[in-house]
């Protein structure tokens, strides 16, 4: 049975916590301990390469993945391109979750008020070339 990783920096909404027990089966779905969520989401833009910096991610997850597992894989551009293919090199499948935006508009005497809402639609499979 699979267990699916999260490699970004916030919560599964109830939404996505029933998608992931139903309709991807797992079993267990696991967190990144806070030490590794805050790494995680603070990459910084400065940094001319950022593997090294990951690294202490990948070795928490090598020790606990095996082939088959799930991993949401969402966050700064490049350390997810890297933990893409990290994935798949280890016979995972990573997934990232898509959204539909809904733009809610309302008045009062003086303002226009906008409130953009993101809703789960599903979770989708990176794709390899």
């Amino acid at each position: 049975m699979a267990a699916l990783y999260l490699l970004f920096s916030h919560d599964l909404t109830e939404q996505q916590k029933k998608e992931a027990y139903e309709k991807l089966e797992v079993v267990k779905i696991h967190y990144l301990p806070d030490n590794l969520k805050l790494l995680w989401s603070q990459i910084p833009p400065e940094a001319s390469v950022i593997a090294e910096y990951i690294r202490p991610i990948k070795n928490w997850l090598e020790e606990r993945v095996k082939e088959g597992d799930y991993i949401v894989i969402q966050g700064d551009f490049g350390a997810t391109y890297q933990m893409v293919k990290w994935a798949f090199s280890k016979g995972l499948k990573p997934i990232y979750a898509t959204t539909k935006r809904q733009v809610v508009e309302s008045r009062n005497k003086e303002e226009v008020i906008i409130k953009r809402v993101f809703q789960h639609v599903r979770f989708r499979l990176y794709e390899e070339d």
